[in-house]
């Protein structure tokens, strides 16, 4: 291993990676009512360097849900079928909702982390100065 990943690389990590989660999930519901949009799924992996794994995470390729879409009806829509149907999105505001909290704390919990281990190097040089 060529150096040691230290604390402060795997909370913010793991920050970059929820933080793109919660974007993905922000998309999501934005788009949950436009025709024909599909979800976005973000998945987690270990990151490796020169074909070595680091402990960190990161988000791997974007996946899009290939969940059948529903067919709604309604004739006057400009994109409805001749039997009056269109087909919608296939996002469920649930549990993009409840993605979304569990990102949230996530990050926060790797921000937490994060500010703990500042702490503690500042009080290693805080002791190694007297």
């Amino acid at each position: 291993m060529d150096r040691p990943v230290s604390a402060l690389h795997l909370s913010a990590s793991g920050m970059r990676a929820q933080g793109e989660r919660l974007r993905h999930t922000a998309e999501n519901i934005a788009n949950a009512d436009t025709p024909g949009y599909r979800r976005k799924l973000v998945t987690f992996e270990e990151a490796a360097r020169f074909g070595r794994p680091t402990g960190e995470v990161e988000a791997s390729k974007l996946r899009l849900d290939q969940a059948e879409l529903p067919r709604l009806y309604d004739p006057s829509h400009p994109l409805a079928d001749e039997d009056g149907y269109y087909l919608g999105s296939n996002v469920d505001l649930v549990i993009e909702i409840a993605d979304s909290r569990e990102a949230g704390r996530s990050y926060e919990a790797n921000l937490k982390m994060f500010e703990q281990t500042r702490q503690m190097g500042a009080s290693l040089l805080e002791l190694l100065r007297r």
